[in-house]
């Protein structure tokens, strides 16, 4: 006690992890202790027998950007390293590069039959460098992916060599011991998957028993992570798209000769693709782009066009969001769609109070397009790990709403964790306009709602914020622009909006001081690129920006 009294900060931590940690289900704390204590042994026994195939033929799936580059040079989340300084593990090499690395996402990838030599060389000195059991290689996420990209590669046409099925078979008994309790959500379902993937390759009782629990997982989380609007529940639009891969890579598998066991599985599957879809469809920008909320990022997830046409060979169409105000209630986004714009209205949880590892401080921000071309967006995500550029890019100052002093309207921190929770609520859609509320900055002097607006029209968008009770602190309004877009001063409290020096909109401020700073945006993983934010400066309670389409105002300049 007497530290903790001396020592404020050490209280304020404390208090801090008990605001994150107290959200945790009682599996995931016992999960995690057991994680941490097991021990596991390889079990190196032959492999079972493959399954023959007897149904239908096997659908291509989607493709990704190549990565392999030679055959022990690759290019991964924006950086380009060779196996021979670089190594499987290096303890200097970013972790989410080093699990990469390990996915072997290249045998899916673009022109992947060109790479076959390639490829098969870093596969057998994966085998000849990454013993069993030790490593980042054998960590369970990437374990689980690596089994589904060689068995992917396999039912493709590869020919299987004895050292790698052997291999598949070590792993899939290794996974089995090592699933992901304790994190739940996006990780366990790729786990099961991967079983499942196992499962369903090889045949015979030990097969048969990776069927079953993959089978099983799935079963009780499927209903749980897919919302019923179709939205994944950790309400990235990224994660969503991998979600949906992966439940039609499962469909994929399933129709392509699985046993009478996993009939229910396929069954489940198939009831939650369509919706997915429709999610997908509805939270893509014109050019295919994924909305930038929580960890979404391009160049992660395959691109919904070859999502889409993967779908379509497997019998699932989505569809496209029409004129008018869509809201996808359960997840918690609203889609626009009036004239020349689309709007995405982030009304949202930031996640599941559980598992919000993926998580920004963006509620109430929005992302807009005009005439199918991006004009405010949040500035997305470029790495993962704990340093300021992503506590940056989880925090609000990166998404277009509101902040109060330097506060979080949630408290994001330590890479992939949240303490206390902005809510939404006050959520009502009428007459073209979209209002809500959250209470992020409650723990403030004074307990400050934020009060967020949305009015659209033939000709603009009014967006109105306001702080009830005011805030004592500075309050700031961030509009981001989309890269290649700037705003230039035409008067006091008008903003001329360009593309390449063309106007496209204007934007009318009324209740602040005005200013445009240069800030980054994350093109991708590992990828910035310059672009401008316009900032408002509250002077009262209240402010609004005005934003109307070029064609109709441009007379008035």
């Amino acid at each position: 006690m007497t530290r903790i009294a001396s020592d404020p900060g050490l209280l304020e931590r404390a208090a801090r992890l008990w605001r994150t940690v107290r959200w945790l289900r009682a599996g995931q704390i016992v999960g995690r202790v057991r994680f941490r204590l097991a021990r596991p042994r390889p079990d190196h026994s032959p492999p079972p027998p493959i399954r023959p195939r007897r149904g239908a033929a096997w659908c291509r799936p989607p493709e990704r950007e190549a990565s392999l580059l030679g055959p022990y040079r690759v290019r991964l989340l924006g950086a380009e390293r060779h196996l021979d300084d670089a190594g499987w593990d290096d303890p200097a090499v970013p972790l989410l590069w080093r699990y990469n690395l390990h996915y072997f996402d290249d045998f899916a990838a673009e022109g992947s039959a060109r790479r076959r030599p390639w490829q098969r060389a870093l596969l057998a000195r994966w085998l000849r460098e990454n013993p069993p059991g030790r490593g980042t290689a054998w960590a369970p996420y990437p374990c689980s992916l690596r089994i589904v990209n060689w068995i992917k590669w396999w039912l493709g046409g590869e020919t299987p060599e004895p050292e790698a099925l052997h291999s598949a078979a070590v792993q899939a008994r290794w996974l089995s011991r090592r699933l992901e309790w304790h994190l739940l959500g996006n990780h366990l379902f790729v786990n099961a998957k991967a079983l499942v993937f196992a499962g369903v390759f090889f045949e015979g009782p030990e097969a048969a028993g990776w069927l079953a629990t993959g089978r099983d997982i799935l079963l009780r989380e499927l209903p749980e992570q897919i919302l019923p609007d179709g939205g994944h529940l950790e309400r990235s639009p990224m994660y969503h798209a991998l979600a949906l891969e992966d439940v039609l890579d499962l469909l994929n598998l399933l129709r392509h000769g699985a046993p009478r066991e996993a009939a229910s599985l396929e069954q489940a599957l198939q009831s939650r693709a369509g919706p997915m879809l429709h999610w997908m469809c509805y939270m893509r920008h014109a050019d295919g782009g994924y909305a930038r909320f929580n960890d979404s990022a391009e160049g992660v997830a395959p691109t919904s066009a070859d999502i889409k046409r993967y779908a379509a060979e497997l019998g699932l169409r989505g569809s496209e969001p029409g004129p008018g105000m869509h809201r996808l209630e359960d997840s918690g986004y609203v889609r626009v769609r009036r004239g020349p714009v689309d709007a995405w209205l982030d009304v949202a949880p930031i996640g599941p109070d559980y598992l919000p590892g993926h998580a920004h401080a963006d509620t109430l921000s929005f992302e807009m397009s005009l005439s199918g071309e991006e004009l405010i967006v949040n500035r997305g995500t470029s790495e993962y790990g704990t340093g300021p550029r992503r506590q940056a890019e989880r925090g609000t100052a990166l998404h277009s709403t509101l902040q109060i002093g330097a506060h979080d309207s949630s408290e994001v921190w330590a890479g992939f964790r949240v303490g206390r929770r902005a809510r939404p609520g006050g959520i009502d859609l009428r007459d073209w306009t979209v209002s809500a509320s959250h209470d992020g900055y409650r723990h403030l002097s004074g307990r400050p709602c934020h009060h967020r607006r949305w009015s659209f029209s033939d000709t603009g968008v009014l967006i109105e914020d306001r702080l009830e009770p005011p805030a004592r602190e500075r309050s700031t309004v961030r509009l981001h622009l989309a890269p290649g877009v700037d705003a230039v001063s035409a008067g006091a409290t008008r903003w001329r909006l360009c593309r390449n020096g063309a106007p496209v909109a204007w934007a009318e401020v009324q209740g602040g001081s005005t200013q445009v700073v240069d800030t980054r945006h994350a093109d991708r993983f590992g990828h910035l690129v310059d672009a401008r934010t316009i900032e408002v400066s509250l002077n009262g309670p209240e402010a609004s920006v005005h934003i109307t389409w070029a064609d109709r105002c441009t007379s008035s300049s």
